[in-house]
């Protein structure tokens, strides 16, 4: 249970070790940084969930995933200015106890998610 996230880069077929993500808390047009990590080799945050079930609140979060550093660190050769900088995510928690996956499918040219389980 809790809050965690997930990156898969759809170029490659792989999971985006070493991108970049940062986790906001958001109210209105505010937000703010909880944390900001780097993601493993398995496209996770390596210290595992983002908020476990004790520490998860009802409210609205934000996910910020740096995918233009991630893909110009694999080599990819990008336009300027290159179609996607960085793909945020605003999404809401409703129910504490339910556990919250937010996997980003994702390659320089599209992206898109869903509420996993």
């Amino acid at each position: 249970m809790g809050l965690s996230t997930h990156v898969l880069d759809t170029m490659h077929g792989c999971p985006a070790a070493g991108m970049k993500v940062q986790l906001f808390t958001t109210q209105g047009e505010q937000a703010t940084l909880v944390k900001s990590f780097t993601l493993n080799s398995d496209g996770r945050n390596p210290d595992g969930l983002l908020y476990d079930n004790a520490s998860l609140r009802q409210g609205t979060y934000r996910l910020v995933f740096d995918v233009k550093a991630y893909f110009a660190a694999k080599g990819v050769t990008l336009p300027e200015p290159n179609f996607l900088n960085t793909v945020s995510l605003d999404f809401g928690v409703a129910n504490v106890s339910e556990h919250y996956h937010v996997p980003l499918l994702v390659s320089p040219w599209s992206y898109s998610t869903y509420r996993g389980s």
